[in-house]
């Protein structure tokens, strides 16, 4: 009787808790509910938002869309692929823009990104902004769930782990001076699977933080196993992001799977490297690519700023039919280049003794005809060895009286130039460079105990051919790639000498154009690459086709 009165207790017991657990079940469901609603009101309602999720039909199971990111003027979209898996092309796939009566557009390319096993997809911005973007496989129809949206002002983009274990994040969204380094102490570093979501969030100090770039101390859960802390969601890697101090950091789709290894002591593989970005300039690639590693470059860091001219192309003639060492990195952040080039520094400080930083439209001219290998020797054996910077003045060439492309090349084709060298460009060991990474597009800082030498213009000058006739010139109207660099469309800044004098802010050509900026007739360089390439057959240089 006694233990029949027990149960029956028992039994009146573990009504209520089922009873509660239900319970508590419909208050969290409501609350996410509620949570997501206020989210809508927020960003303003959109009626077809709700039914975006109901919208996609015929998904594809192995592909995903991880990020979307929204620039002036185009959309990202990062669609994660698994291994083995044919990939999409241009051709194959469209962007759709999820509105009341569904649209969509070619994309203006699409790029694979072997290291993060995903596509990056550059789709057209259409108004109003804010639509929610997917995409579409052709023929088929099959399309994909939207991913999380992101704005470009306000973005941790790049990260990687250096050597030192410290982590390296590329940042938008500080508009912080250029060319100094702020107070670290009003930001924090923070990493997790959802930066918004601060109870999951490992917190670390920053280190270091100047321009664009942020050093952090990483966690030692990070490093030791970086897909797992606070949970176990090994579908997507762990995220950092940057905030300040009583702020919300800012969004981020930088992952630092990225790790730099230590250097170990001895001779670099390569003596010389050249990094460089670049928007559509596949035509004159070839030329400066080719002229470059006869006199002594030994590998090419391309950083490739969203082409559209089909320079992938040129960069598999140069590397498998020239043998030629030269990769393209995709980089698809705009307005970047102080950031790129020290993306590309570190990647290069494990391989490179020497890295030169400068554009497709700069060669170095040796009038002494000495190779590039044999200046950087004597420069060490006859110098300190605590100069980890050359600085090579600049020569500005003009059109040269041309109205149209020269066929022959660049350095044949422009031979009239400024008298008085203006700014420089540099060489630099990557090893000696300030852990800020502080440049200025033209030189790096460098650490405490460097020094840089300029160089003596009788030995190595650059001939940068900056003001080329105007159908290759009004390009630089488009969009410039330094961030600490007006655009010129933008009323400011109209004295820099970073824009062209007297032109103003608009594409017009003037109509002396091609008589300007000529002072001094200039044909060394050309005389040299004459004699170096000309085919005595044909009396050809080996790059022409690419420019007819």
């Amino acid at each position: 009787m006694k233990h029949r009165k027990k149960r029956t207790v028992l039994a009146a017991i573990q009504i209520p808790r089922r009873f509660l657990f239900w319970c508590t079940l419909l208050l969290v469901c409501f609350a996410g509910f509620t949570f997501s609603s206020v989210r809508l009101l927020f960003r303003g309602f959109h009626p077809w938002r709700l039914a975006a999720k109901t919208a996609i039909s015929g998904v594809l199971p192995e592909f995903s869309i991880i990020e979307t990111v929204e620039f002036p003027d185009e959309t990202l979209v990062f669609l994660k692929y698994p291994p083995l898996t044919p990939l999409f092309t241009k051709h194959g796939i469209d962007c759709l823009y999820l509105t009341p009566n569904n649209s969509s557009q070619s994309p203006h390319s699409v790029e694979n990104d072997e290291f993060f096993s995903q596509q990056i997809i550059r789709c057209p911005l259409i108004k109003p902004r804010g639509m929610l973007t997917s995409l579409s496989v052709k023929p088929t129809g099959h399309t994909f769930p939207i991913g999380p949206t992101r704005r470009w002002h306000s973005l941790a983009y790049e990260a990687m782990i250096d050597h030192d274990n410290t982590t390296i994040v590329f940042v938008k969204g500080f508009n912080l001076r250029g060319g100094k380094q702020s107070d670290p102490s009003k930001f924090k570093c923070v990493y997790g699977w959802d930066i918004k979501k601060p109870k999951l969030l490992l917190q670390s100090d920053v280190i270091s933080i100047a321009q664009e770039i942020v050093r952090c101390e990483t966690p030692l859960s990070i490093l030791n196993s970086p897909q797992r802390f606070i949970g176990s969601n090994m579908n997507q890697p762990i995220k950092i992001s940057v905030r300040m101090v009583g702020k919300e950091p800012l969004e981020s789709i930088a992952s630092p799977k990225r790790r730099l290894q230590l250097n170990l002591p001895g001779e670099k593989q390569h003596q010389m490297c050249v990094c460089t970005m670049l928007r559509n300039q596949a035509s004159f690639l070839q030329e400066w690519i080719m002229y470059h590693s006869k006199i002594g470059v030994q590998r090419w860091f391309i950083y490739d700023n969203n082409s559209l001219d089909d320079i992938e192309d040129v960069v598999k003639v140069l590397s498998v039919d020239q043998k030629i060492n030269v990769t393209r990195h995709v980089w698809p952040w705009i307005k970047t280049q102080e950031a790129g080039f020290a993306h590309c520094a570190l990647r290069a400080r494990d391989v490179c003794e020497w890295v030169g930083f400068m554009d497709v439209d700069e060669f170095f001219h040796l009038p002494t005809r000495l190779s590039l290998l044999d200046i950087l020797r004597n420069q060490s054996q006859n110098s300190n060895s605590n100069v980890a910077e050359l600085r090579v003045s600049c020569h500005n060439f003009g059109p040269s009286s041309l109205k149209h492309v020269p066929t022959q090349g660049v350095t044949m084709g422009y031979n009239c130039r400024m008298i008085a060298p203006e700014r420089h460009k540099s060489i630099v060991k990557p090893e000696a460079l300030n852990s800020t990474l502080i440049n200025v597009v033209h030189h790096f800082h460098l650490k405490s105990g460097f020094k840089y030498a300029n160089m003596d213009r009788n030995v190595m000058v650059i001939n940068h051919y900056k003001y080329q006739v105007w159908d290759v010139f009004k390009e630089k109207f488009y969009r410039r790639v330094a961030t600490y660099v007006s655009d010129w469309q933008q009323d400011r800044n109209i004295e820099s000498k970073d824009r062209a004098p007297g032109l103003g802010t608009r594409a017009v050509e003037p109509l002396d154009w091609s008589s300007r900026f000529c002072e001094v007739i200039d044909t060394g360089l050309r005389d040299r690459v004459a004699e170096m390439f000309t085919d005595p057959n044909t009396g050809n240089l080996p790059w022409q086709k690419s420019l007819t």
